[in-house]
């Protein structure tokens, strides 16, 4: 089933992922809500405006997509969003619900290795190592948040990676291989928010 969406990315080096996300959306695109090539540009405009719009944009959507790349913490709104997306927020008659959040990961320099290696357990197992220094706090609290945690490996306490953070990070290749598993994935996980001790910050 279709989801409304909203992406959230750092427009002077997201905005080729951004119009390849809503290509493979197909005809869910008229699902999605955000920004798109053509859009008029607000960089000129007041915070207040901006903010405006970009809560105009969010409010009716399910799913909030962020495009995870290196210089995404010097954007002045993809924490604000992250925030918005996570709250229930009343406008008029009609209250939002905490969106579904998923992070797709942009490749640099062919690969993902500015963000995240492949490393091996003792058992065996492996898993990804993230470098959190190029995420912001909210997408940090919101990973392997399970109230109880479900371990793949009890012995390495590794847990899945679509369920065991309710703000999973996929890389761009599979995200767009399937992106409505990985958008349904997210929306799942917005239905059952008591499973999740979800982190979320007072907005403005």
């Amino acid at each position: 089933m279709a989801r409304k969406t909203f992406i959230s990315y750092k427009y002077s080096e997201s905005r080729l992922l951004r119009d390849e996300i809503v290509k493979s959306l197909k005809d869910d695109a008229k699902y999605y809500t955000g920004e798109t090539s053509i859009s008029p540009n607000m960089s000129n405009q007041s915070t207040n405006y901006i903010k405006n719009k970009l809560k105009d944009m969010i409010h009716s959507t399910s799913v909030t997509i962020v495009i995870i790349s290196p210089n995404m913490k010097s954007s002045n709104w993809i924490d604000w969003e992250i925030e918005y997306s996570l709250k229930r927020i009343k406008r008029g008659d009609r209250t939002s619900g905490v969106n579904g959040v998923l992070g797709v990961i942009m490749k640099k320099n062919g690969g993902y290795e500015w963000f995240r290696n492949q490393v091996s357990k003792r058992d065996g197992h492996t898993s990804f190592v993230t470098n959190d220094e190029y995420l912001y706090e909210i997408i940090k609290k919101n990973r392997f948040n399970e109230v109880r945690p479900t371990y793949t490996c009890e012995e390495c306490m590794t847990v899945n990676s679509l369920t065991g953070s309710y703000i999973s990070l996929v890389s761009e290749d599979d995200f767009l291989k399937n992106p409505e598993f990985y958008i349904e994935n997210a929306y799942s996980k917005s239905k059952i928010e008591s499973e999740y001790k979800i982190f979320k910050k007072n907005i403005v």
